[in-house]
This record gives structure tokens, C-alpha cells and sequence, in this order.
């Protein structure tokens, strides 16, 4: 039987930036080694690669919901086998412009659930902060354990054509994906061991430790409980919430589990009730509680806002934060980051219309074609239009949208997104990426070196949502010279699930 080598003289990189090659189909420095690795396997062993990798996430469960999907509970999440490279520099920026982001994000919140003094200043508008869906009124004046809101933030990056990365949106309730990131990683080391440790790839497996000193902080107990709270089986990240409740060794609980009393938070074992000091909170926060917020929630355990204001419980996010990641109040964070620091913003906006604004609309309106429309509190790429994309009737639509609701919508061009190799069938085509970054704020701030590349599957689209057929692919960053690495040896001893891939 032939067997085709992987080639790349081919390749059409397009009117993008390439994450892989520089120039025609000559790689990037921080790419050398692994293009090389490809191109000397046959297209036959690329793709038995590609299929043992997907069997080991098949096998260790790596799955999410699509609500409204009619094809069962769970899928499997689309992984290509090809990575995403970043040399060393290149990550220091974004780093230091994630920690100066997050840091002005939980000023700005502690400002707006206390004096306020940036909207009475002028420099945010208050009726924005107001009427953000994200701003809860009952926690004005609530003094969060150590000062701190956002505890775990996932910021969304895209690359342009230029090769500057610009902040796409800012998720700061309760960010999902870290879990693929770490499970991408396992399967990776076995895919392209040697390639792997050639490239010096820096390690993501700290991230669960990291977490569970991140909750440990905000509690003054010398050993404090912590648990995960979800909603349960049927919320699209459950597999997530399980996972990290594992890897940290704490327990995995629902509303139900806990109960308020003598003014702490318990949790109901089989030895009786257990004090919990810090609770990692992945439901919504008006499901949190029914006697602060929605009165019909089955999710959350009344009486536990009252047991937070007392700080005697830690809540992971503090409730309130999504007024940050509202995508109106999310234009304003260069401004935050002047007012509260008196800094320019390290990693800029993509820039953004405010639909709210009579003339920003007006534009939108008359040009909508050219952009991408969202509303204000979605996510997962719903609410959204890709005004290019988009039929006649789809931009008609979403025009009435705007015009009955202005406040909810922003708008934002059409960048054109960075661009990966990716095997598509029995071939190698670039497909375009964005990139979740993972920052914990506890006792320092941590940024998670790499993060979750998502990957556009289709042809052309650049919508990487999971739930709208996006898939994910691992994130290298190279470490400096004497910086740590994941060593093949750590790698090895985290899995029992052996996809068949060897140097």
C-alpha cells in the first residue's frame, strides 16, 4: 500500500496569521520540532494517532451537554491532535496583561458594590451598572472574604491577521474548560512524547493544586472544608465540576447536600453534619440562594447569603461579579484599568460598539453585515449573530433585536482569527482558534500557562463554541531557558489510558 508523508509544501496558510508557519510553509522557531515530527509520519500514522487520542478521551470520559440537543446527554469534545505553539515572550505579555486586567476587574467590583466612586465620576455611566443583569443590589456593601470578587477568571483572546492578540470578552462567574485543558494534556504527552519534551513544553498539571490553595486562602480556618457545588448531572459542565472536585480531593455536592444552621453552612455525610468553610460554586448566582434571590430555585441552600455577609463562608466567585463580564460594562475595562491603576491596558479590546449608543447604533444598524452581534448576558455563542455569515432575514431579525432592546447589544468587526493546521479527513487545513487563558486570584495571582485553544471545526467559521460544533486542541507554551517543563516522566505517571502514538 503507498503511504503519503505529511506534507506541508501545500499548506495554504491564507490571509491569516498562521499559529504554525511564518512564511509559506517555513515554521515558526517555537514549531520546528513538531513540523518536522509531522512531516515525517505517513498520512496513515497521523490519523491512527488522531483516532487513539480520541479513543483515550472517549475512555476517560471527556464529555459535555448541549442544551436542546436531541443526539443524548453527552458528547464527546472534538480534539485535533496538531497543538497550538506559543514561544516564551510572546506569553509573558499576555500574562502580565491578564494579571493587570483581573486586578482592575476586582477593583471595579469592589468599587461598584461599595462607594461607587467610578460611576460617580463619570468614568463608567451608572445607568449601565444599574440596569447590567449581572449587579445584585443585595450585595451592596458585602465585604467578601479577604477583598477578593474574582477568584477564577477565564478571559477569551483572539488573534488578527497582525499578530496582535486582543481581549474578546471577559467570563468571571463561573468560567468552564480548565478541565479540557488539563485532560487535552494527558493525551498529548502520549501522542508526541519525545516532540513533547523536545519543545519544552511548560506544565498545566499544577492547575488543581493551584485551585485548592486559591479556595484554602479565603478561609481564616487553618484547614478549611471546600467543596464544589453544581447543579447536578444535566448542567453542560458537570463533567468539569467532578473532575476538578476529584482532582482537588474535596467533595462534589448539590443544594441539597448542604444546609444552613447556628449560622454556618453543614454538610450532610454519612457521619453527620461537617462544617463547610469555602464552596467553589459553579450554579448561577441567583440560583445560590431562595431567600436572597429566585424564590423558585432548587439549586442553591436558603440562608446561605446570610452566612456569606457574616464571612463565615467563602463563596468562589463572590456573587455579584457577573455585572464585570456584562459585554457593555466589558467595553469600559481600558478605562478601569487607567482609573483604578493608571495604566494602559496591556492587551486591548477588540473594538467594540455599544448599541445603547445613538450613534454607534445607527452605524451597527446600517452596517451590519460586516459585524458580529451579541447580546449583553449570553454565552456559549448564543444570542449571536455573524452578520457576514448571516441571511438577509437573520440581520433583519437581530436589527429588531437592537432596536427593542439597544442596552443588551454590542457589536463588534470581523477579525480575522489566527489559524492552526488541523486534520480534516485525510488532510491538513488551518482552521481558526481563539484562546481561554485561566487566572486564580488567592494569596498571588496565578495564570495557567496555555489554556484552552478553541478550534472552529468548520470550513471558514470562526465560531469556536463547543455548543455550536467547535472542538480543542492542546496549548503549548514554551518555557524560558532554566524554566520548568512537563517532563515525560510526570506524564507518564498520570494516566493509566495509553493512546498508541510513539516517536
Amino acid at each position: 500500500m503507498l503511504r503519503y508523508r505529511v506534507r506541508f509544501d501545500n499548506y495554504d496558510a491564507g490571509d491569516f496569521y498562521d499559529e504554525m508557519f511564518e512564511a509559506g510553509d517555513r515554521p515558526r522557531p517555537e514549531t520546528a520540532v513538531l513540523a518536522r515530527k509531522l512531516e515525517s509520519l505517513s498520512a496513515e500514522e497521523l490519523r491512527a494517532r488522531q483516532v487513539a487520542a480520541e479513543r483515550a478521551l472517549l475512555t476517560r470520559g471527556i464529555t459535555f451537554n448541549v442544551y436542546g440537543s436531541d443526539a443524548g446527554t453527552e458528547k464527546i469534545f472534538p480534539f485535533d491532535i496538531i497543538p497550538r505553539v506559543m514561544p516564551a515572550s510572546t506569553w509573558t505579555t499576555i500574562e502580565r496583561g491578564l494579571k493587570q486586567r483581573v486586578i482592575a476587574l476586582n477593583l471595579f467590583l469592589t468599587d461598584i458594590y461599595g462607594p461607587q466612586k467610578i460611576v460617580k465620576e463619570g468614568v463608567v455611566p451608572q445607568s449601565l451598572v444599574a440596569s447590567a443583569a449581572g449587579f445584585l443590589p443585595a450585595c451592596r456593601d458585602v465585604k467578601p472574604p479577604r477583598g477578593i470578587y474574582c477568584h477564577v477568571v477565564g478571559t477569551d483572546l483572539v488573534r488578527d491577521r497582525d499578530g496582535q492578540f486582543y481581549v474578546l470578552e471577559d467570563n468571571l462567574r463561573c468560567p468552564s474548560g480548565v478541565s479540557y485543558v488539563l485532560e487535552n494534556r494527558q493525551v498529548m504527552k502520549r501522542t508526541f512524547p519525545q516532540v513533547f519534551n523536545q519543545s519544552r513544553v511548560r506544565p498545566v498539571d499544577v492547575y488543581p493544586g493551584k485551585l485548592l490553595e486559591t479556595l484554602q486562602h479565603l478561609s481564616h480556618v487553618a484547614s478549611p472544608t471546600v467543596v464544589v457545588l453544581t447543579p447536578g448531572v444535566y448542567n453542560s459542565a458537570y463533567f468539569e465540576h467532578s473532575f476538578l472536585a476529584q482532582q482537588m480531593g474535596v467533595e462534589l455536592v448539590e443544594g441539597r447536600d448542604l444546609v444552613v444552621f447556628d449560622g454556618r453552612v453543614h454538610m450532610r455525610t454519612t457521619k453527620g453534619f461537617q462544617r463547610v468553610d469555602v464552596i467553589y460554586r459553579r450554579i448561577d448566582d441567583t440560583f445560590l440562594d431562595p431567600n436572597t434571590f429566585r424564590a423558585d430555585s432548587m439549586l442553591g441552600v436558603r440562608g446561605l447569603m446570610d452566612v456569606f455577609r457574616s464571612g463565615k463562608v467563602a463563596l468562589a466567585n463572590a456573587p455579584g461579579t457577573g455585572v464585570a463580564d456584562d459585554k457593555v460594562i466589558y467595553t469600559y475595562v481600558p478605562r478601569m484599568i487607567e482609573y483604578y491603576l493608571g495604566e494602559q491596558a496591556i492587551l486591548p479590546n477588540v473594538p467594540t460598539y455599544r448599541c445603547e449608543d445613538a450613534r454607534d447604533r445607527q452605524h451597527v444598524l446600517a452596517n451590519i453585515a460586516d459585524f458580529v452581534v451579541k447580546a449583553a448576558n449570553e454565552s456559549g455563542g448564543y444570542g449571536m449573530l455573524i452578520g457576514p455569515q448571516a441571511s438577509a432575514a437573520e440581520r433583519e431579525e437581530f436589527k429588531l433585536r437592537i432596536q427593542k432592546n439597544p442596552r443588551e447589544y454590542i457589536a463588534q468587526p470581523m477579525l480575522g482569527l489566527s489559524r492552526v493546521p488541523t486534520i480534516v479527513d485525510e488532510r491538513i487545513e488551518g482552521r481558526h482558534v481563539d484562546l481561554r487563558p485561566y487566572v486564580l486570584y488567592g494569596e498571588d495571582i496565578f495564570v495557567l500557562p496555555g489554556g484552552l485553544t478553541r478550534v472552529a471545526l468548520r470550513k471558514g467559521s470562526c465560531v469556536v463554541n463547543s455548543s455550536q460544533g467547535g472542538g480543542s486542541k492542546d496549548t503549548w507554551v514554551i518555557a524560558e531557558d532554566g524554566g520548568p517543563t512537563q517532563t515525560q516522566s510526570q506524564s507518564q505517571s498520570g494516566s493509566q489510558t495509553e493512546a498508541n502514538g510513539k516517536d
